[in-house]
């Protein structure tokens, strides 16, 4: 067996047996394939036989490269995967990863964008466009982001098949978990007017969001296209298109939504991950309330 074979084992477990995300493989194969080159590893056994601290040094390592807090520990996230993954296949009977806390990270809380912001938005990148297609195209992705919250790997993950839509839409997230997100008018209309507009055949099973050429719409090429809108906006660098994500979900917690029923929508695996927002809608009270009552200025 070589590091090669290692490796290619893994891929496959990431890919074949546990469906993790293009990304999540790339990921963690990455964070694999440097631990396994830094420390000269050709076997299961080899890798298997890693504890706490030789994660440390290598992770001392990558930061001395200047790797961030959050990339770390994303980092040590994959390597614990990728050992307990070698001590099953070298037998062990309880194939537990190393234990060890990664760092710790300050979690900032989302920007979102106005309403207005985020249709205006979607309006520049269709009328920045270098063909009406492909505007109408970009405008579709963004609408779904702020209209159905969601994540932009899950909007170009559509197929032909999906279209026309409805009033809801059921889409598969991360880990493999499906939910069931609405469809407002605009967001329809907008997907129709690319659906008739694309120059390509858009088959039941393949994706419904074309790149100039023909091939699968990179994330890539949406985010070039929403930064141009951006600047032409006159907004700031944090209006990104996955902004338009953190939108949705305030916007409905300012309405109203109770958090459990934004958990759904959202695709969020935990109720944690929901809570943040609550904040966001706190410090946006707060900015109101400040601007708009008489006594809270300093004089």
């Amino acid at each position: 067996m070589s590091s090669a074979d290692i490796l290619g084992a893994w891929h496959s477990y990431l890919s074949d047996s546990k469906r993790r995300s293009p990304h999540t493989v790339r990921a963690y194969c990455s964070a694999a394939q440097r631990i396994v080159a830094a420390r000269d590893l050709s076997t299961f056994d080899h890798v298997a036989a890693l504890e706490a601290q030789d994660l440390r040094a290598h992770l001392a390592e990558r930061r001395a490269e200047g790797l961030s807090n959050a990339s770390a520990a994303r980092e040590l996230s994959a390597l614990k995967a990728f050992i307990a993954f070698a001590r099953s296949e070298s037998g062990d009977p309880d194939p537990a990863a190393p234990r060890m806390r990664g760092p710790r990270i300050k979690k900032g809380l989302p920007r979102p964008v106005t309403p207005d912001e985020a249709v205006n938005m979607a309006d520049m990148v269709d009328g920045t466009a270098s063909d009406d297609w492909i505007g109408a195209r970009d405008r579709a992705v963004l609408l779904l982001m702020y209209g159905s919250g969601l994540r932009i790997a899950e909007a170009l993950s559509l197929k032909g098949g999906d279209v026309p839509l409805g009033e809801t839409l059921r889409v598969t997230g991360k880990g493999g978990k499906q939910r069931l997100v609405p469809i407002l008018p605009i967001t329809r209309d907008a997907v129709g007017e690319y659906t008739k507009s694309c120059p390509y055949p858009l088959g039941h099973k393949e994706p419904l969001f074309r790149g100039a050429k023909g091939g699968p719409l990179s994330p890539g090429m949406v985010q070039k296209a929403t930064a141009k809108a951006r600047r032409a906006l006159g907004l700031p660098d944090t209006a990104t298109p996955h902004a338009l994500r953190h939108s949705f979900a305030t916007h409905l917690l300012s309405a109203g939504a109770d958090l459990r029923s934004l958990q759904e929508l959202l695709g969020h695996a935990s109720l944690g991950s929901t809570q943040i927002y609550t904040k966001v809608d706190a410090a946006s009270l707060l900015e109101n309330y400040r601007n708009a009552h008489p006594r809270a200025k300093k004089r």
